[in-house]
């Protein structure tokens, strides 16, 4: 694990990497894991940037990842951070371009994710 915000894995594995994360996060690191194969049925489930990402045709479009001090989520669908910018509010969440920042595990919305996956596999918009 490197040092200070951006804590790049070197797990060959996804399920490599969720043992090494801290304990508090796994289970909604597990959840988001389960989440993401159900739903993006045909991507390719890899590691990447040092953290777990799901590709289609090569290209990568969802990725989370346990940082220092949040639990990153990286929907990397334009149109679909655009139509769920709506939905990511609340204490303890922020979003950039392609990036939803939990500071806590049960900051997450599994429905809202789900929601974001689900939109994911449907578009075909830029990837940002």
């Amino acid at each position: 694990m490197g040092a200070g915000i951006n804590m790049q894995s070197s797990a060959k594995t996804v399920p490599a990497y969720l043992k090494e994360v801290p304990a508090e996060r796994k289970a909604a690191l597990k959840q988001l894991r389960d989440l993401c194969r159900a739903t993006l049925t045909g991507f390719k489930e890899s590691m990447e940037y040092g953290g777990p990402c799901y590709s289609r045709n090569g290209v990568v479009e969802v990725g989370f990842a346990s940082q220092k001090h949040f639990i990153g989520l990286y929907i990397l669908r334009t149109d679909v951070m655009k139509t769920h910018e709506h939905l990511l509010k609340g204490k303890g969440i922020s979003h950039g371009k392609g990036c939803i920042r939990y500071s806590k595990p049960e900051r997450i919305d599994f429905n809202v994710v789900e929601s974001m996956l689900r939109a994911t596999a449907e578009s075909i918009s830029v990837v940002c």
